[in-house]
C-alpha cells in the first residue's frame, strides 16, 4: 500500500500536460472567465497610455509652488480646464497652472498636481496654499507597464483582473488552452438517480454530481456515462467507448474487494497499465489509477463511498487536472495551510487520516473547526460547508486542542 506522498508523485508524473500549439483556442475575451492563458501576452501600449492626473486639482509646475504654505500663497493663472479624455491645447509657463481632473492628460510644462482641496479658486486663478511633493498625483506613461514587456504570463486562471487588464491593453480575443475533456461513470446496481424514486436498498448516485461539478468550476468539459450495472461486460463497452473520448475517466465504485468489484480486471483486458491499487489515506483507501498508452487516456478508479470519493477527488486527481489543463507548476497544489485546532482530533494512526470541517482566519491565524457527526467515509450530510481537511499523519492518533495542525485547504473556484 503507498504512502500518500508517493501516489501523489506517481500520478503527477503519469500526467503530460496539454500542448501549447496543439491544445489552443482563440477566444472572445468576455468568455475567458475561468480559462487557462496559453501563450505569454504583450501589448503594443504602455500603461498608462500617457502622463496623467491621479487627482481633481490643478497642473502646475513644481519650481512655482515649491515654497507656498498658508502665510505664503502662490497665485497662478488658470489657461485650460482639462477634463477626462480631452487633449490639452496649451504649455503651462511658470506662474501659470492648468485645472484638470482624475485621469485627464497633463499638459506639457506641468510636472506636479496640486489637489484642489489645498487651494482657492478666485475667478481665473487659482491659490496655493500648500506644497506639494515633487511629481504628486502625477501617473506618468509607462509606469505600470511597458510596451513589448510580458504582461501575463502562461499557466494562470483567467479571472476579473487579468480580464481586466486584457481589455486595458486592447487584446478582445485571448489563446487559452482547451477544456480536458473528463469521463464520469458510476458503478453499481443499488444506485439510482435523484428523479428516481428509492426503493428498499437502494442508494442515489451523489457522486456524480458532486464530481461533475467540482470538475465544471475548474473548467473541465465534463462528460457523463451515467450509472452502469455490476456486470462485465457493460462495464467494459463503456470504458472502452470512454477511454477514446477522454483525457481522464474517473469512477465512483467497483475498485474495491468485493464480489462484484471488476473494474481492474477490465481495465487489464483493455490493456492498461495500473500503477495505483491502494493508498494509505482514510478515507478513501482504495484508489485505482491506470493509464491507457494507446488511447492517452488517464483512469482513476475513486471508492464509491461518496466522502471518500470527494476526498481522493481533492487530494489525488484536482492537481493531476491542472498540471493537465496547463496551470503553472507552482500553482499544482493541494494547498496545506497550519491552522489551530479548535477541537481534539483523532485517528487510529495506521493511515493519513483526512478529517473534514470548517478554515477560518481568526485573529491570531488560522483556525480549524470539526465538522459535528461522525466522520463516516459514507456521511455525506456533514460533509457540508466544508473548507478545509485537516490531516492527521501516520502514527499519530491525537491532536489535541489548541495545537496547529496541517489543514488542506478546499477551494470551490479555479
Amino acid at each position: 500500500m503507498l504512502q500518500v506522498n508517493q501516489a501523489e508523485s506517481i500520478i503527477l508524473n503519469l500526467v503530460q500536460p496539454l500542448d501549447s500549439e496543439r491544445d489552443v483556442e482563440t477566444i472572445d475575451l468576455l468568455t475567458a472567465s475561468g480559462r487557462i492563458l496559453a501563450n505569454p501576452v504583450t501589448s503594443k501600449l504602455d500603461f498608462p497610455h500617457w502622463d496623467n492626473s491621479a487627482m481633481d486639482g490643478y497642473a502646475v509646475k513644481f519650481a512655482d509652488v515649491k515654497d507656498c504654505n498658508p502665510e505664503n500663497p502662490i497665485s497662478l493663472e488658470i489657461v485650460e480646464e482639462i477634463p477626462a479624455g480631452y487633449q490639452p491645447q496649451k504649455q503651462i509657463e511658470s506662474g501659470q497652472t492648468a485645472r484638470i481632473f482624475t485621469g485627464a492628460c497633463m499638459p506639457q510644462g506641468a510636472d506636479t498636481v496640486v489637489m484642489q482641496e489645498v487651494t482657492k479658486r478666485e475667478d481665473d486663478r487659482v491659490v496655493i496654499l500648500e506644497t506639494p511633493q515633487p511629481q504628486e498625483f502625477v501617473r506618468y506613461r509607462g509606469s505600470f507597464y511597458q510596451a513589448g514587456t510580458p504582461v501575463l504570463n502562461p499557466g494562470i486562471y483567467l479571472g476579473a483582473p487579468e480580464i481586466a487588464v486584457l481589455a486595458a491593453l486592447q487584446c478582445p480575443q485571448i489563446n487559452v488552452y482547451r477544456r480536458p475533456k473528463v469521463g464520469i461513470i458510476s458503478t453499481g446496481n443499488e444506485l439510482v438517480t435523484p428523479e428516481q424514486p428509492l426503493q428498499v436498498g437502494q442508494l442515489v448516485d451523489s457522486n456524480q454530481y458532486a464530481l461533475a461539478v467540482t470538475l465544471e468550476e475548474m473548467g473541465a468539459e465534463v462528460i457523463r456515462f451515467g450509472i452502469l450495472p455490476d456486470e462485465r461486460e457493460i462495464l467494459q463497452q463503456t470504458i472502452a467507448e470512454a477511454i477514446v473520448n477522454t483525457d481522464f475517466l474517473l469512477s465512483t465504485g467497483g475498485v474495491s474487494v468485493g464480489d462484484y468489484d471488476y473494474i481492474e480486471e477490465i481495465l487489464t483486458a483493455l490493456g492498461a497499465e495500473i500503477h495505483i491499487h491502494f493508498v494509505a489515506v482514510k478515507p478513501g483507501k482504495p484508489l485505482t489509477v491506470a493509464q491507457f498508452s494507446d488511447a492517452q487516456c488517464l483512469y482513476f478508479g475513486l471508492p464509491g463511498n461518496p466522502v471518500s470519493a470527494l476526498v481522493s477527488f481533492w487530494r489525488f486527481v484536482q492537481p493531476a487536472l491542472k498540471k493537465l489543463a496547463g496551470v503553472n507548476e507552482a500553482e499544482w497544489g493541494p494547498e496545506f495551510l497550519m491552522a489551530r485546532s479548535l477541537q481534539d482530533l483523532h485517528s487510529n494512526g495506521k493511515r493519513e487520516t483526512y478529517l473534514w470541517g470548517k478554515l477560518n482566519l481568526g485573529n491570531d491565524g488560522y483556525e480549524f473547526k470539526l465538522a459535528g457527526g461522525s466522520h463516516s467515509s459514507g456521511n455525506l450530510i456533514n460533509l457540508a460547508g466544508t473548507t478545509g481537511l485537516a490531516v492527521v499523519p501516520i502514527n499519530e492518533t491525537l491532536i489535541p486542542a489548541g495545537e496547529l495542525v496541517q489543514v488542506l485547504k478546499i477551494s470551490f473556484t479555479s
